[in-house]
Protein backbone atom coordinates (compact mmCIF):
# COMPACT_ATOMS: atom_id res chain seq x y z
CA UNK A 1 0.00 0.00 0.00
CA UNK A 2 2.69 2.39 1.15
CA UNK A 3 4.65 1.25 -2.29
CA UNK A 4 1.79 2.41 -4.35
CA UNK A 5 1.63 5.51 -2.32
CA UNK A 6 5.02 6.54 -3.46
CA UNK A 7 4.61 5.41 -7.22
CA UNK A 8 1.67 8.10 -7.50
CA UNK A 9 3.58 10.57 -5.72
CA UNK A 10 6.22 9.80 -8.50
CA UNK A 11 3.77 9.96 -11.30
CA UNK A 12 2.07 13.18 -10.36
CA UNK A 13 5.66 14.91 -9.99
CA UNK A 14 6.76 13.81 -13.40
CA UNK A 15 3.17 14.81 -14.66
CA UNK A 16 3.56 18.47 -13.21
CA UNK A 17 7.26 18.74 -14.06
CA UNK A 18 6.16 17.51 -17.40
CA UNK A 19 3.48 20.52 -17.84
CA UNK A 20 6.08 22.93 -16.47
CA UNK A 21 8.33 21.67 -19.47
CA UNK A 22 5.55 22.03 -21.97
CA UNK A 23 4.66 25.79 -20.80
CA UNK A 24 8.56 26.71 -21.08
CA UNK A 25 9.08 25.56 -24.23
CA UNK A 26 5.79 26.92 -25.45
CA UNK A 27 6.87 30.44 -23.83
CA UNK A 28 10.41 30.15 -25.43
CA UNK A 29 8.78 28.96 -28.89
CA UNK A 30 6.26 32.07 -28.90
CA UNK A 31 9.36 34.79 -28.14
CA UNK A 32 11.13 33.42 -30.85
CA UNK A 33 7.88 34.08 -33.28
CA UNK A 34 7.28 37.74 -31.69
CA UNK A 35 10.86 38.28 -32.90
CA UNK A 36 10.81 37.08 -36.03
CA UNK A 37 7.29 38.51 -36.76
CA UNK A 38 8.04 41.80 -35.62
CA UNK A 39 11.01 41.69 -38.19
CA UNK A 40 8.76 40.55 -41.40
CA UNK A 41 6.05 43.07 -40.72
CA UNK A 42 8.35 46.21 -38.51
CA UNK A 43 5.56 46.23 -35.91
CA UNK A 44 6.15 46.86 -32.68
CA UNK A 45 5.72 43.60 -30.55
CA UNK A 46 5.66 44.46 -26.50
CA UNK A 47 8.85 43.36 -24.81
CA UNK A 48 7.38 41.14 -22.79
CA UNK A 49 6.96 38.01 -25.40
CA UNK A 50 10.33 38.89 -26.59
CA UNK A 51 12.95 36.25 -25.55
CA UNK A 52 16.26 38.33 -23.91
CA UNK A 53 19.04 38.30 -26.13
CA UNK A 54 21.24 36.73 -23.66
CA UNK A 55 19.17 33.36 -23.17
CA UNK A 56 20.58 32.05 -26.03
CA UNK A 57 18.74 28.55 -27.83
CA UNK A 58 18.54 25.42 -25.58
CA UNK A 59 18.50 27.93 -22.60
CA UNK A 60 16.08 29.62 -20.67
CA UNK A 61 15.86 31.98 -16.89
CA UNK A 62 15.01 31.61 -13.90
CA UNK A 63 14.93 34.21 -11.07
CA UNK A 64 16.01 33.48 -7.63
CA UNK A 65 13.48 35.13 -5.47
CA UNK A 66 13.95 33.72 -1.42
CA UNK A 67 16.34 36.39 0.01
CA UNK A 68 17.68 40.54 -0.40
CA UNK A 69 17.75 40.78 -4.11
CA UNK A 70 16.08 38.89 -6.39
CA UNK A 71 18.64 37.29 -9.03
CA UNK A 72 18.33 36.17 -12.87
CA UNK A 73 20.06 32.80 -13.94
CA UNK A 74 20.21 31.86 -17.82
CA UNK A 75 20.47 27.79 -17.63
CA UNK A 76 20.50 25.28 -20.12
CA UNK A 77 18.13 23.04 -20.56
CA UNK A 78 19.87 19.81 -19.28
CA UNK A 79 19.52 20.98 -16.10
CA UNK A 80 16.10 19.60 -16.30
CA UNK A 81 17.28 16.45 -14.93
CA UNK A 82 18.85 17.15 -12.13
CA UNK A 83 16.84 16.81 -9.30
CA UNK A 84 17.17 19.15 -6.93
CA UNK A 85 16.52 21.47 -9.73
CA UNK A 86 13.62 19.45 -10.24
CA UNK A 87 12.20 20.00 -7.04
CA UNK A 88 12.87 23.24 -6.86
CA UNK A 89 10.78 23.58 -10.02
CA UNK A 90 7.77 21.46 -8.48
CA UNK A 91 8.25 24.18 -5.38
CA UNK A 92 7.93 27.36 -7.40
CA UNK A 93 4.43 25.37 -9.19
CA UNK A 94 3.15 25.11 -6.05
CA UNK A 95 3.70 28.55 -4.73
CA UNK A 96 3.42 30.32 -8.13
CA UNK A 97 1.27 28.59 -10.54
CA UNK A 98 2.01 27.98 -14.12
CA UNK A 99 0.36 31.18 -15.28
CA UNK A 100 2.56 33.87 -15.62
CA UNK A 101 4.91 35.60 -18.37
CA UNK A 102 8.97 35.35 -18.60
CA UNK A 103 11.41 34.16 -16.04
CA UNK A 104 10.48 31.61 -14.06
CA UNK A 105 10.33 32.14 -10.24
CA UNK A 106 12.17 29.95 -7.53
CA UNK A 107 11.86 29.71 -4.30
CA UNK A 108 15.58 29.95 -3.85
CA UNK A 109 17.79 31.93 -2.48
CA UNK A 110 20.22 32.82 -5.24
CA UNK A 111 23.51 31.56 -3.41
CA UNK A 112 21.71 27.79 -2.78
CA UNK A 113 20.59 28.23 -6.83
CA UNK A 114 24.56 29.05 -7.58
CA UNK A 115 25.27 25.85 -5.21
CA UNK A 116 22.55 23.27 -7.50
CA UNK A 117 24.14 24.71 -10.48
CA UNK A 118 27.12 24.04 -9.54
CA UNK A 119 26.84 20.85 -8.43
CA UNK A 120 25.18 19.83 -12.07
CA UNK A 121 28.04 21.61 -14.04
CA UNK A 122 30.37 19.18 -12.16
CA UNK A 123 28.55 16.30 -12.78
CA UNK A 124 28.28 16.93 -16.28
CA UNK A 125 32.35 17.00 -16.16
CA UNK A 126 32.40 20.11 -18.02
CA UNK A 127 35.26 21.31 -15.82
CA UNK A 128 37.68 18.74 -17.16
CA UNK A 129 37.67 20.97 -20.60
CA UNK A 130 39.21 24.04 -18.02
CA UNK A 131 35.87 25.55 -17.49
CA UNK A 132 34.04 25.93 -14.32
CA UNK A 133 31.14 27.34 -12.54
CA UNK A 134 33.24 30.64 -11.08
CA UNK A 135 33.74 30.99 -14.92
CA UNK A 136 30.49 30.83 -16.24
CA UNK A 137 29.01 33.48 -13.78
CA UNK A 138 28.31 35.68 -16.42
CA UNK A 139 25.37 33.67 -16.89
CA UNK A 140 24.01 35.22 -13.47
CA UNK A 141 22.39 38.80 -13.61
CA UNK A 142 21.07 40.59 -10.70
CA UNK A 143 17.63 41.28 -11.80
Amino acid sequence: MAKRKTNSKKRNSIVKLKIVVKKLQRSLLLGRKSSSYRDEYDQDVSDTTSVPEDVKEGHFSVIAVDGNEPKRFVVPLSYLTHPTFVRLLEQAAEEYGFDHEGALSIPCRPSELERILGEQWQQEGVSDVGVNWSSCKTMVQSY
